[in-house]
């Protein structure tokens, strides 16, 4: 990184950044517990030499952190696809259901958004809809962290809710879905082939909640990819060429999951869970009455603690998948 030569090449500096951050990653909880092992290994001495018990509360706790980062260590050694390291773009869209879909699409990007603040990843909405009423018609956000999509791509598929409806003036038990979609972040040299011609660009006004405009110019842009009918738009900047260049992000990344899905399907090693997502197929169910319970449907992990799943708990979840899909590989 010394040579000036290094910076001059800016694809071989960002893969060489990027893995130094991985390796970083990796050594410093091992540099962590080695060095909380060898305290402890000098308080135990310590305590048997002056007969002082006072000092294993204090070790107990190291043993605890200990604990936990080998956890994390373990559960790095599954993130073992090529793009698990890569960033994300996230997408929800809420089901049939007006603004109970809404609504609960909505909640999802708040789970999402806690999620992802525990992480430590960089969560930052590209675009956003917001629903007439409550909630949100479509959203993608880009996710930045260590194995950003390695974590989050056990999310994609159907998401179902069962509650008390809030909208419903008889207050009666409504099912809601929302579609869930995590794409690797694919960067401008990468090469996915997108032709000027394939593309039919739009601008519009930005607007937010209420009518109110984000600026009096065309800055939103929606583009087309007419070869395989995929729309994206952005209107997060007050720039159209900025808008523009985060909607590309957006079609990139989608483009190279459908050329990865075509792969896959012609080795036949796509997972289950990546079957085309479908009403009625849901991974996840979200049942808030009239009982309480989240139960995964490609796992059987379940909780009680609707609450702390919806506020962004979804270790138990992630691990499992992970866990039991790297087993299958």
């Amino acid at each position: 990184m010394n040579d000036q030569e290094f910076w001059q090449d800016q694809k071989r500096s960002e893969e060489t950044l990027r893995e130094i951050s991985t390796i970083k990653s990796r050594l410093e909880p091992v540099e962590r517990v080695d060095a909380a092992l060898n305290e402890g290994e000098e308080l135990i001495a310590l305590a048997i030499e002056t007969g002082d018990s006072s000092v294993f509360d204090e070790l107990m706790k190291d043993l605890l952190m200990c604990e936990r980062e080998l956890k994390d260590l373990e559960l790095a050694l599954l993130f073992s696809d090529p793009d698990d390291q890569r960033n994300v773009i996230l997408s929800i869209h809420p089901g049939a259901g007006g603004t109970e879909s809404m609504d609960w699409a909505g909640m999802l990007l708040r789970m999402y958004t806690r999620f992802c603040e525990d992480k430590g990843f960089d969560a930052r909405i590209l675009e956003l809809s917001p629903g007439e009423e409550a909630g949100i018609k479509s959203v993608s956000v880009e996710v930045k962290g260590v194995n950003a999509y390695g974590t989050l791509k056990s999310e994609s598929g159907v998401h179902r809710l069962v509650r008390l409806s809030p909208f419903d003036a008889s207050h009666r038990r409504h099912t809601s879905f929302a579609s869930v979609f995590v794409y690797p972040e694919i960067e401008n040299n990468i090469e996915v082939e997108i032709q000027d011609d394939d593309l039919k660009i739009d601008t519009f006004r930005a607007s937010g909640a209420g009518g109110q405009h984000v600026n009096k110019t065309d800055s939103a842009v929606r583009i087309t990819h007419l070869p395989t009918g995929i729309v994206v738009q952005c209107q997060s900047e007050r720039s159209q060429h900025r808008n523009r260049e985060n909607a590309m992000k957006i079609l990139r990344a989608r483009l190279y999951h459908v050329k990865m899905e075509e792969e896959r399907e012609k080795l036949s090693k796509m997972m289950e869970s990546q079957k085309d997502i479908a009403w009625g197929s849901q991974i996840r169910s979200y049942v808030l009455h009239p009982y309480s319970m989240v139960k995964d449907h490609r796992t059987t992990v379940q909780t009680s603690d609707t609450q702390g799943v919806l506020d962004g708990d979804l270790d138990e979840f992630i691990e499992a998948y992970l866990h039991k899909y790297s087993n299958q590989s």
